[in-house]
């Protein structure tokens, strides 16, 4: 009996932990640091954009990163001066432990800057990008 109750309880928060975690991911929030976070050109690897960035983190393995790459470098593509960079997190850990990327695709939006305005761990959907975009833009 005490099996059964054990079982059901794990399904349960199993249950909640999947439910919370499909909720939150992918969504473009705003950064926890209040804002603190910076990153160089240098650090990067790449130019930053001239009005904004979109970085993302991908690895090998990651079945979402495909469909991520080609959403952003599409949004980078229709808005001028915004710059679509990928970073493979396998190669980078010394950036994935800065900006602290648990999981990929990791989905940062920088403004002109390189200040952290928005990031999302997993796949964002456009309307969610371009609003960060504009967002990045604006300041």
């Amino acid at each position: 009996m005490t099996g059964l109750i054990v079982a059901a309880f794990v399904l349960a928060a199993a249950t909640v932990f999947g439910l919370v975690r499909a909720r939150r991911g992918g969504r473009l929030r705003a950064e926890g640091r209040g804002g603190a976070l910076r990153l160089s050109s240098g650090e990067l690897g790449a130019a930053l954009g001239e009005r904004a960035t979109l970085v993302q983190f991908s690895t090998a393995l990651c079945a979402a990163c495909p469909a991520t790459r080609r959403l952003l470098a599409d949004v980078a593509a229709q808005t001028p001066g915004v710059r679509h960079v990928e970073i493979d997190a396998e190669t980078r850990l010394d950036l994935v432990r800065s900006v602290d990327v648990m999981r990929t695709p990791t989905v940062l939006v920088l403004d002109r800057t390189g200040r952290l305005v928005r990031r999302a761990s997993g796949a964002p959907t456009k309307a969610d990008v371009v609003s960060a975009v504009e967002q990045a833009t604006a300041d």
